[in-house]
């Protein structure tokens, strides 16, 4: 029975991430999930139809069936159901019918993956994250109860059986005693694990408005999960800048509004000294993602930001990502600067545009689809 349950369980399972997987874009692109995040798993909310039944009164309560009442007698007004018109009107609109189901972060960074093709990361630097897990490796003939062994268990009682000559091959009947008994055992093994960091900046000022900080979180939640599934060991980090920058916690970093001008290089900057201070690129897997409408003061700290890319940052992460978020008041003339700088293909500068919420799929395929 428990294994009948447990195949039910993974068929169901199966079913989800199925659901999942199908509706993907609109989950992406609407954003639903980042509000059912967890610490580890993600609430998925799903159609369903129930099944149609029969929902009884208290018997106390009389009416046809059950007090007086002759047949073909109307029975009374109940209440509106939800999808049904009222005072008693048809209603022409289906009910809602919501099955909430949790995912954790794993399965849905492997629902993404499939669904986009994303080749696993190869990590760069030393492994540096040292964790101790137990793995069962053998068999004690001691231990908890939740760990017995039933097949080793069995095993020692038919061979006690079969030496005291007392097993009848006629009416097979094998009960382990408690000196048959066997449990699973395990060592503590110390593993290294890659760590990384993610860095992300973001334009803050004026031309950056709601729609666009959300399209920023949405595509970041997803990078998050994926990385995440990639690497036992990450931290993150936010930085916001108009004409200057500064870092800030999660929330500020999606909550915060300027009005002032526009200096890149002021978070270029800042994102080099926290590179510089806490994260030795031979130990760490280093990931700056910087979101703008592509507006910068001038052609001249333009060109400051070129050289801190060429000769600090790229040298030392593993990717740079720039994502340029359509504003109508942006020029967009920074992802045309970095274009002409790098080109398309460098080695570890990737470039992407995000017109809308639409435009999020292809921008993290853009970003992860390089595995580095």
């Amino acid at each position: 029975m428990i294994y009948s349950i447990k195949r039910d369980h993974a068929r169901f399972r199966n079913i989800v991430k199925g659901k999942v997987k199908q509706d993907l874009k609109k989950y992406i692109t609407h954003g639903e999930l980042l509000g059912r995040k967890g610490k580890d798993i993600v609430t998925i909310p799903l159609p369903q139809i129930d099944i149609p039944h029969f929902r009884y009164g208290d018997k106390e309560a009389g009416g046809v069936g059950q007090g007086e009442g002759d047949p073909g007698d109307a029975i009374g007004k109940g209440q509106p159901r939800e999808g049904q018109g009222v005072d008693g009107e048809a209603g022409n609109q289906a009910g809602e019918h919501v099955l909430e189901v949790d995912l954790t972060l794993d399965e849905l960074a492997e629902i993404l993956g499939e669904e986009l093709q994303l080749p696993k990361i190869e990590p760069r630097g030393h492994k540096s994250v040292r964790t101790i897990k137990d793995r069962y490796t053998g068999i004690a003939r001691a231990g908890p109860d939740s760990l017995r062994h039933f097949k080793r268990s069995y095993k020692e009682a038919l061979k006690r059986q079969i030496a005291g000559g007392v097993y009848n091959l006629a009416a097979p009947l094998v009960v382990p005693i408690k000196r048959d008994l066997r449990y699973r055992s395990w060592r503590s093994v110390v593993e290294h694990e890659s760590n990384a960091v993610i860095i992300y900046m973001m334009d803050v000022s004026g031309s950056m408005g709601d729609e666009q900080k959300e399209i920023v979180r949405t595509e970041a939640f997803w990078i998050d999960t994926w990385l995440r599934s990639q690497y036992k060991g990450i931290e993150t980090r936010f930085i916001i800048h108009d004409a200057t920058a500064k870092e800030v916690d999660e929330q500020t970093f999606y909550r915060t509004r300027e009005s002032g001008g526009t200096l890149i290089s002021s978070a270029y900057k800042l994102c080099e000294k926290i590179i510089e201070t806490d994260y030795a690129p031979s130990e760490w897997n280093i990931y700056p993602f910087h979101f703008s409408d592509g507006d910068n003061w001038s052609g001249e700290d333009t060109r400051v930001c070129m050289d801190i890319l060429k000769n600090t940052i790229l040298p030392q992460v593993n990717m740079f990502c720039y994502g340029q978020v359509e504003s109508r008041y942006g020029s967009g003339q920074f992802y045309k600067d970095l274009r002409e700088e790098f080109g398309e293909d460098h080695e570890r500068i990737i470039l992407s545009k995000v017109e809308n919420k639409d435009g999020i799929i292809q921008s993290i395929k853009d970003f992860l689809g390089k595995g580095k």
